[in-house]
């Protein structure tokens, strides 16, 4: 089997090819709840976690999160597939899912 760079393969009839677990594409689906500057987040993956962003609200665009209460008004912009605020300040889905911590889902 000779694999090429885009992830795909050459199989032959008794080769297996495995399928990608992760969406090519990870958006933040909801806000499940705030806490202080915690968000607990949903991915498109399903991915619950806990995201922590009290060290990263630095720089003119993120100094009005600072406030409780402009922090608290969050919200998923369905277009672009992550969180924003009234301002425009926005993160990146992926790095929100890196800095996360998995909360454990209970059935």
């Amino acid at each position: 089997m000779e694999e090429s760079g885009t992830g795909t393969a050459e199989s032959g009839a008794d080769s297996t090819v495995e399928l990608r677990k992760e969406p090519m594409f990870l958006h933040v689906s909801a806000v499940r709840d705030v806490t202080g500057f915690e968000l607990s987040l949903e991915f498109s993956n399903g991915s619950v976690k806990r995201v922590d962003l009290s060290n990263e609200l630095y720089g003119e665009v993120f100094e009005p999160l600072k406030d409780a209460q402009f922090f608290n008004r969050v919200q998923v912009n369905p277009e672009t597939g992550t969180i924003e605020w009234p301002n425009g300040a926005d993160f990146a889905p992926e790095f929100l899912y890196e800095i996360g911590q998995e909360i454990e889902q209970v059935a």
